[in-house]
């Protein structure tokens, strides 16, 4: 699901800056980044069997390379996740989610938006 409207899509800021406040939301950036791309994932348990939840902000670099450290991301959209063991995470319209995570999803990424807000490019 895309938590559309936060603010964050289009935003660009240096990847150094970027991964500190992202840390700082419990955010981590996954290890399948490459010069070009980085994803950050926040972890939501859920009282469901083999469920969990997860919000995921995506970036690609504009300029500058990833590995390096030298890249200003420009973010997209946030997602919302559900991921189903031991298969893997659904982003589809289809999901259902309920309406108190959907705004603590949206409530965690204000909170990350307050802060690149700072480091806007």
């Amino acid at each position: 699901m895309k938590l559309e409207g936060t603010g964050i899509e289009e935003a660009t800021v240096d990847v150094k800056p970027l991964d500190r406040l992202m840390g700082n939301h419990a955010f981590i950036r996954g290890g399948q980044w490459d010069y070009e791309r980085v994803t950050y994932d926040y972890k939501i348990g859920s009282k469901e069997k083999n469920i969990t939840y997860y919000i995921r902000i995506q970036g690609y670099a504009i300029e500058g390379d990833v590995d390096r450290g030298n890249a200003v991301i420009q973010l997209k959209t946030p997602l919302l996740g559900k991921h189903y063991y031991p298969h893997g995470v659904e982003y589809g319209e289809d999901e259902n989610f309920p309406e108190n995570l959907v705004d603590r999803a949206s409530n965690l990424v204000s909170k990350v938006k307050e802060d690149i807000d700072q480091y806007k490019k």
